[in-house]
């Protein structure tokens, strides 16, 4: 068990997401990094798709009420246990009465806070994930908040040997933006040559800010208008995260996690699956550029991604048993 002593209404348990359930008209949802998630469940020993707690609004704080192991990935967020430092992507013991603080990034901005065995929240619609806008999954349907008392399942695998201080995920798992820029791949979508020349031509060769609208459902984008060789009525069809969806005030809207759907508007392109996670962490008035990449480089990408967490499997594996 573990109690809630600090938190915004916008932290949430989240998961892999309901993958199965677009048919119904219920966004995916889930980790909006879901490398980092699944980073953290790996550490703890947990299946990849384990719920944890996604934090966006600083500080958090929490208190263990039972002794376990717990992972702090994403962003870089300051972490302590009881004022020790915790280092970013990182597992460490907890005993109960412990409390674990996360404060504002120094890079990123999402954190995940995985806990052995994962939380145990009710399974609604084949996923634990909270789905804000619907009102339901995680706890309640609904945030955090102080005062929540959140159950764990038993853990899956026993800690044999976890080193004094922890262990942690290596560099080349802290894909974090950079100065508060990324850049991030695409695929063209279906009224991409709808697009004028000189429009996907600043596209791809200029900066973007992310607006301070931005949500789980859709990242708004400021710069450049785009324009259309004519203007388009389309009928609303089927949309996925990554999505680059084009409004006619000329400024793209990229579809996120909790996005509908469905959608009408002209679509420019499609962010390549693995580099959600990079958008996920771009802060608000962070910058983005767009690189456009053909289908075989998705999906070498979306397996080298795979083949981290894997080879993160293997490097764990000799801490449980």
């Amino acid at each position: 068990m573990i109690e809630i002593l600090t938190s915004a209404q916008l932290n949430s348990i989240q998961d892999a997401g309901r993958t199965h359930a677009l048919t119904l008209g219920v966004s995916i949802g889930g980790a909006m990094d879901g490398m980092a998630l699944a980073a953290g469940n790996i550490l703890v020993g947990n299946a990849r798709n384990a719920a944890g707690i996604e934090v966006v609004f600083y500080p958090f704080r929490l208190r263990f009420e039972i002794d376990t192991i717990c992972a702090v990935t994403g962003a870089d967020c300051n972490a302590t246990l009881d004022g020790r430092p915790v280092p970013p992507w990182w597992v460490v013991s907890v005993r109960a009465g412990q409390v674990l603080t996360l404060t504002s990034p120094r890079s990123g901005c999402r954190s995940y806070v995985t806990i052995a065995g994962g939380l145990d929240v009710p399974c609604v619609l084949g996923a634990r994930a909270t789905d804000i806008k619907g009102g339901f999954g995680g706890l309640d349907g609904r945030g955090l908040k102080r005062g929540d008392r959140i159950a764990t399942f038993p853990a899956g695998r026993t800690e044999a040997a976890l080193p004094v201080g922890g262990i942690g995920a290596g560099p080349g798992y802290t894909l974090l933006p950079q100065q508060d820029s990324v850049t991030v791949r695409f695929l063209p979508a279906a009224e991409y040559d709808e697009f004028q020349l000189r429009s996907r031509e600043r596209f791809v060769t200029e900066d973007w800010t992310l607006s301070s609208s931005a949500n789980r459902m859709g990242y708004r984008l400021e710069g450049a208008e785009l324009h259309m060789h004519r203007p388009l009525s389309l009928f609303s069809h089927g949309i996925v995260p990554g999505t680059i969806q084009v409004p006619p005030s000329g400024q793209p809207i990229v579809q996120m996690l909790d996005a509908n759907t469905c959608g009408g508007y002209p679509k420019i392109g499609t962010v390549i699956e693995a580099d959600l996670h990079l958008l996920a962490q771009l802060p608000i008035q962070g910058r983005v550029r767009f690189e456009q990449v053909g289908r075989d480089t998705a999906i070498a990408a979306l397996r080298q991604q795979r083949a981290m967490l894997d080879q993160l499997e293997q490097e764990v594996a000799a801490f449980y048993i």
